[in-house]
């Protein structure tokens, strides 16, 4: 990556979410506490997942792999935007700034096709139960999760590519909290209309991919569910897949008003509000969405519980 840097600028300033000395430490604390609570939940659901064996099935095979990205582009994030809140000037250097923006492309663009995968999933599952074991055997869900992480390659790499080709001649006062592509592109003496258009197509193709099968998984649903002549029935379908739509909802809301208008309609400053809440909020809420609805995940948390406490009665004895 470092060999693409042709630019003057070999380090950047991060400056962060805002300039106001008497909020540095309040949102520090907070935001070291949303870092707690993702790092907990995201690695807590993989405990469970690993733990227990009546969750290996594709719907939790997924599951994992989301807590997994959740956690990942979490920490690629955080801990760099805790430091803006603790010191004078949080500087990132230009190797870093581009790692952190692999990084973070490589796993929010898969975030967006785990969420299809597990839409095609929940597809299956209620509108060809009777098929569900073979359509979705381990080949097949091996398959889809190289089809999420190849994509999200292919889609950082993308992003990537674009940001490497610009030039930085002085100014490195970056208007954000991470290594953000928009700021970028806005720093650079040579950023043009091209660079723009491959922002758009990249996040265009990553968005539009994902949200046309999660739609069309969710039509076929629908139209099943209303087939069902029982409440019961119809109550139960709605509730295995409302846990999906809330956290496709959030996700691909606040990542679609952040990338998909260009930064003349929204200020950078409120674009720092919508990456926040993708990369940063989402990541917390997933783990909380999908498990204090889920009755399988409570069972799971009983079940590991009641062996954490009987080994410490062992352990005693």
């Amino acid at each position: 990556m470092v060999a693409g840097n042709t630019s003057s600028v070999t380090e950047f300033i991060l400056l962060g979410l805002t300039d106001q000395p008497g909020l540095q430490l309040p949102l520090f604390f907070l935001f070291l506490g949303f870092y707690v609570v993702t790092v907990v939940g995201n690695l807590g659901l993989i405990t469970l997942i690993g733990l227990n064996s009546h969750l290996h099935i594709p719907m939790y095979l997924f599951l994992f792999n989301l807590s997994f990205i959740d956690f990942s582009y979490s920490s690629a994030i955080i801990p760099k935007m805790l430091m803006s809140f603790v010191s004078k000037k949080n500087i990132i250097s230009y190797t870093g700034c581009m790692t952190q923006l692999f990084f973070c492309g490589l796993f929010i663009v898969s975030e967006s096709f785990i969420l299809s995968a597990m839409a095609y999933d929940r597809y299956v599952a209620i509108c060809k139960p009777l098929l569900y074991t073979v359509t979705m055997s381990p080949q097949v869900c091996l398959f889809l999760l190289l089809g999420v992480y190849g994509m999200g390659f292919w889609g950082t790499i993308a992003h990537t590519s674009n940001i490497l080709s610009l030039i930085f001649c002085a100014d490195n006062l970056v208007n954000h909290y991470m290594c953000d592509i928009l700021p970028l592109l806005e720093l650079s003496c040579n950023s043009s209309y091209m660079n723009l258009l491959v922002l758009f197509i990249a996040t265009a193709i990553t968005i539009v991919v994902s949200i046309v099968t999660i739609f069309l998984s969710y039509g076929f649903i629908l139209s099943s569910i209303f087939h069902i002549s029982s409440t019961e029935g119809r109550s139960k379908a709605f509730s295995t897949c409302s846990s999906h739509i809330i956290a496709v909802l959030l996700y691909f809301g606040s990542g679609i008003f952040a990338y998909l208008k260009p930064p003349s309609i929204i200020p950078l400053d409120q674009g720092k509000v919508c990456t926040l809440f993708y990369t940063i909020v989402v990541p917390m809420l997933n783990p909380l969405i999908y498990s204090l609805r889920n009755k399988d995940v409570k069972l799971a948390m009983k079940k590991t519980l009641g062996r954490i406490s009987c080994s410490r009665k062992n352990w005693k004895l």
